[in-house]
């Protein structure tokens, strides 16, 4: 039982053999033959689908599938021999309309056919690699009607001529295109191509080459752009209406080679209209086009750039070296600022925010403004007119706006030292004369340039503010100590100032009024007494003072003036009339200082309270100075003189870049011990070319001091050069290393390693911050000068001097250092001593 279980059931096939009609695949053929006829005949209402479908089954069963495909290759040939017979038979437009319905008729008898052949189509033909009926019905349309001589040059001619009559701006059927040229591209890609396509881009290329021909002669490039816009536009729109997709590419790139490519440099430059006259009109909508179709094109979008950023430096170099520019500072900054602002809108509404049209943009500012070497002073000077009276009334967001606009002048320029330098001088005027607009706007900048430098170039700024805070704590002592003392005498205002922090004064002399002396020895003896080692000395030329002055008839004016001003005025109280020489011995100021006093006392209309003889503009040794009682003025009080920062003069000019150049010689020798004691071996260009690194933001260092501060180093025994190379040396010692490239290499001295961690161990000061750390300290001071009522010049008087403080403690042991100490140390705080 088990095992009739395990016997596997099997279907065995008949024993006898079926006998087929001879004549069966005749007679079924003929009935297939019939209904492929009806079909085309458009009679295929009254055909049995059910019925054809099992005859042509059976066909193929009965092997007989060759027959049935071969048969069908024949009749449906026949049949589009007559169709391509009928579309040849058509007249004028009726072409394209006979040919698209003669497509579409076959399309559904194919779809029939391929209905009733299913079985052959699965079976059959995949076993015998023959092509399906629905792709054979394309071929033989292709290969009967499309291929015809006839039709094909047709077919082309009249496509091309609708194309050019819709760019002549004639209308075509749209929808009559497209169902032709998807005709094509359903036969192959091929056959799109090689009829249609391939003769369309060289139709349209000739057709744009004489166009654009025409337009370049009788437009200007606006216009031009216009139309070349247009045009591309256009062919865009005919490609998505009845064109392949992948068409686009290339009839676009046709459109983009013979009207722009071709023609963009004359563009560009054309006169009158071209990229320049469209900058200077502001013309952004043209720019905005110029920019898009040019970045279509191979090297378009550098061609612009490139023209733009010419411009940019032309326009830019004449205005740094227009002499007339230059004499209003404050103008020449704005105007910069008004054409960055220019170039900025043009770039983000017309050149879509080009990253490289950007840094183009960036680098002709920074060409053309260090060409001129007042740069930093005159955005200092900017900056100092903004905070004294420009931002007077400014919301908070305009004045973060201008401060930010300054920041990006600052970053093109090379010399920032210089900038810190006059801003530095501009600065302590504005904090000494209380003219400051916003000390949040002072603070703000300060903040954007430590941001942009580091800390080491804003912590001397930093530091003024830091004294100026200090001093007000300072007086509210001196104050409460001596409160009875100096009750009914002057009124004293102090500001105590790190010498390291604020601009190197000189030490002037001069004789102040016996009445201020007393105050000011008080003041003295206090600060000393709560300070240890420290030097008062006064600095009469940054002082200001006010006067209540009586002229004729008892009229009283309140004089602001200068603390030299003050010193020549309270002369007259005991004298009508002085002398050039008189005045100079009595107050001992500088001759050129004293000259320009007595030219703004005498000679300045409006605010003459002195009469000069004989009267002229300049003042001479022998002129004489008589009080003018009958001074007058519509206002009580009267400014004279100001503290407020002016343009250097060249030879000032001169005397600031030297001090410049001075202060970069310890950077620079600090930059090079730096790089030695990492690197310990180098040669002479890579020290030079790490050197720029180090110090390019904040200024770009001349090869040749580099190359004086490394012998400075080498003779004081810092460096020295690798023996191994010594007898190259000598080879090259008539040369410039710098320009010949010798083979100089520097090794970092062993001994200087020692030193220096003597150094720190003892005296807690490290090579690499700058020696200006350990500068002595100074003091700035405001006194208020009561007069009896009998003098001219009497009631109040307000002074203010700045005094330079003794050397801090870490100076006065530098100057009983050892020899074991860095000598080049030694040499900073030297320098600084000394200064």
């Amino acid at each position: 039982m088990s095992a009739q279980k395990k016997k596997a059931f099997q279907i065995e096939a008949f024993k006898h053999r079926v006998v087929v009609d001879p004549k069966y695949a005749e007679k079924t053929w003929k009935i297939l033959e019939h209904a492929i006829h009806e079909i085309y005949n458009h009679n295929a209402s009254g055909l049995s689908f059910e019925e054809l479908y099992r005859n042509a089954y059976n066909m193929v069963l009965h092997k007989f599938g060759e027959k049935l495909y071969s048969g069908l290759v024949t009749t449906m040939t026949s049949h589009l021999k007559e169709i391509s017979s009928s579309i040849e038979a058509a007249q004028g437009g009726l072409f394209l309309d006979e040919l698209n319905r003669k497509w579409a008729e076959h399309n559904k008898a194919m779809q029939m056919i391929r209905d009733i052949l299913m079985y052959m189509d699965r079976t059959f033909i995949p076993n015998t690699h023959k092509t399906p009926v629905h792709e054979l019905g394309l071929n033989l349309w292709r290969d009967v009607v499309i291929h015809s001589s006839a039709i094909q040059s047709r077919l082309q001619a009249i496509l091309l001529e609708n194309v050019r009559r819709e760019r002549s701006g004639e209308v075509i059927d749209r929808g009559l295109m497209r169902s032709v040229t998807k005709m094509l591209m359903d036969l192959g890609p091929s056959v799109y191509q090689d009829h249609f396509e391939k003769h369309f881009l060289e139709v349209s290329a000739d057709f744009y080459r004489l166009e654009s021909q025409d337009f370049i002669e009788s437009c200007d490039c606006g216009e031009y752009l216009k139309k070349a816009e247009r045009r591309l536009n256009e062919e865009i729109e005919r490609v998505s209406h009845y064109l392949d997709a992948r068409s686009e590419v290339k009839i676009t790139n046709v459109v983009e080679k013979e009207m722009i490519e071709n023609h963009m440099h004359r563009l560009v430059q054309m006169e009158n209209s071209g990229l320049v006259n469209m900058i200077v009109d502001e013309k952004y909508e043209d720019l905005g086009r110029m920019y898009c179709l040019f970045r279509r094109v191979p090297n378009g979008l550098v061609l612009v750039r490139d023209v733009m950023t010419s411009y940019i430096r032309d326009t830019g170099k004449q205005l740094v070296t227009d002499p007339e520019r230059l004499k209003d500072p404050v103008d020449f900054v704005q105007r910069l600022l008004d054409l960055k602002d220019k170039y900025d809108k043009i770039i983000t509404s017309a050149f879509s925010n080009d990253k490289t049209f950007q840094n183009a943009l960036n680098s002709s500012f920074e060409y053309f403004m260090n060409l001129n070497s007042r740069s930093p002073e005159f955005i200092s000077l900017f900056v100092d007119d903004k905070l004294r009276k420009g931002l007077r009334g400014v919301t908070e967001e305009d004045v973060e706006l201008v401060l930010d606009k300054v920041m990006m002048l600052f970053r093109y320029l090379q010399e920032k030292d210089v900038f810190e330098k006059y801003y530095k001088q501009h600065l302590a005027k504005r904090l000494l004369s209380g003219k400051t607009v916003s000390e949040d706007a002072e603070r703000s900048l300060i903040v954007k340039l430590k941001t942009e430098c580091g800390y080491q170039f804003t912590s001397k700024l930093e530091g003024m503010f830091t004294d100026m805070k200090t001093s007000q704590d300072t007086m509210q002592g001196f104050n409460a100590r001596h409160s009875a003392d100096i009750a009914d005498g002057p009124v004293l205002s102090v500001q105590v100032l790190t010498t390291g922090s604020w601009p190197t004064q000189p030490i002037t002399t001069c004789n102040l009024p016996a009445e201020i002396l007393g105050i000011c020895e008080k003041f003295r003896n206090y600060y000393l007494g709560t300070h240890t080692g420290r030097r008062l000395s006064w600095q009469t030329n940054m002082g200001t003072a006010d006067l209540k002055a009586t002229f004729a008839k008892g009229q009283k004016h309140e004089l602001n003036v200068s603390t030299y001003q003050m010193c020549v005025l309270m002369l007259f109280n005991n004298a009508d009339r002085l002398s050039y020489k008189e005045i100079e011995q009595l107050t001992e100021i500088p001759a050129s200082d004293l000259k320009r006093c007595l030219q703004s006392l005498a000679c300045v209309k409006g605010k003459n309270v002195l009469r000069k003889e004989p009267m002229s503009k300049d003042i001479a040794d022998t002129d004489t100075f008589l009080f003018n009682d009958k001074f007058t003025s519509k206002f009580f009080k009267v400014k004279i003189g100001t503290v407020a920062a002016q343009r250097e003069s060249e030879p000032e000019n001169q005397e600031t870049r030297q001090r410049v150049e001075e202060d970069r010689k310890p950077q620079i020798e600090a930059a090079i011990v730096r790089i030695m004691k990492a690197r310990r071996v180098l040669d002479h260009n890579n020290v030079v070319a790490e050197v720029t690194k180090q110090l390019q933001s904040r200024f770009l260092p001349n090869p040749v001091v580099i190359k004086k501060r490394i012998e400075s180093l080498i003779e004081r025994e810092f460096l020295e050069r690798d023996k191994a190379f010594s007898q190259k040396e000598d080879s090259v010692d008539n040369h410039d290393d710098t320009s010949s490239g010798c083979f100089l290499i520097i090794v970092s001295n062993d001994e200087f390693d020692r030193k220096k961690n003597y150094r720190e161990r003892n005296h807690h000061l490290d090579l690499d911050k700058d020696m200006d750390e350990a500068r002595p300290v100074s003091l700035m001071i405001s006194t208020l000068l009561i007069r009896s009522d009998s003098s001219a010049f009497a009631s109040s008087c307000r002074l203010r001097n700045k005094l330079p403080l003794p050397d801090s403690p870490c100076i006065r042991r530098s100057k009983t250092w050892t020899s074991g100490v860095d000598k080049i140390h030694e040499a900073f705080d030297r320098s600084e001593l000394e200064t």
